[in-house]
């Protein structure tokens, strides 16, 4: 299995000095910087746009100029008119809620079209079967552990045998799709997330709380190694 991809989640960074942020975690061994958009509409919260995302691609980047992916969770309805915008802003990689598009199909070829990885995100009620027909348009999957639109939420625990038959159901495709794990992962329980199958996992709290961030990223990788043994 691939090595571990930890993506730590500007949603609990701090926004007054978002750049300084972005350098920090990746400096500390982020391999993606999540970063979640929601529009007061979709999810009971509003948070950036296109002008922050371009905004912190400088940032993206590693001491020998290795650039950082933006992972963007888009939780707005509808989907399609703000995947330009991001391709434009620098975004890697983009991940939206079926249910928040009215054609899933024609919105992953969207994202492709335009250079970027593409992603649904499935939320703790959302059946798994919404994706068995456009396998072939995924690079990966974005399974959400708690319900969208706030951080620091707590892990919802029946996200565990669901993730694990999202994994029975990757494998099955023989396809490379990336199965990243959002909400409430913690040091304290991402190697049951990662042993159920995720290789992919946003920690927001989990990295940002408590000031030391590669001691924060470097627990969590140490403690899902158990997960992956």
């Amino acid at each position: 299995m691939t090595s571990l991809r930890i993506a730590p989640s500007l949603l609990s960074a701090d926004f007054a000095r978002l750049g300084e942020e972005v350098r920090a975690v990746i400096a500390a061994g982020a391999d993606l910087i999540h970063f979640d958009v929601m529009d007061n509409h979709y999810v009971p919260n509003l948070t950036v746009g296109p002008m922050v995302c371009r905004a912190i691609r400088p940032h993206c980047q590693t001491a020998d100029n290795r650039p950082v992916p933006i992972d963007v969770h888009l939780m707005v309805q509808p989907v399609d008119a703000l995947i330009p915008m991001f391709a434009e802003a620098g975004a890697s990689l983009v991940s939206f809620h079926p249910e928040a598009s009215l054609h899933v199909d024609r919105t992953l070829q969207l994202i492709q079209s335009l250079g970027m990885k593409a992603g649904l995100a499935l939320n703790p009620a959302t059946p798994l079967h919404l994706i068995d027909h456009v396998m072939d348009r995924l690079d990966l999957v974005l399974l959400m552990s708690v319900n969208p639109g706030f951080g620091g939420q707590a892990f919802i625990e029946s996200s565990l045998p669901k993730i694990e038959l999202l994994r029975k159901r990757i494998d099955a495709s023989g396809r490379d799709i990336w199965l990243e794990v959002d909400g409430g992962v913690n040091a304290r329980n991402i190697r049951r997330v990662v042993a159920a199958g995720a290789d992919t996992v946003v920690a927001g709290s989990a990295v940002f709380t408590g000031g030391d961030y590669r001691r924060s990223i470097a627990a969590l990788r140490d403690e899902a190694a158990g997960g992956r043994a």
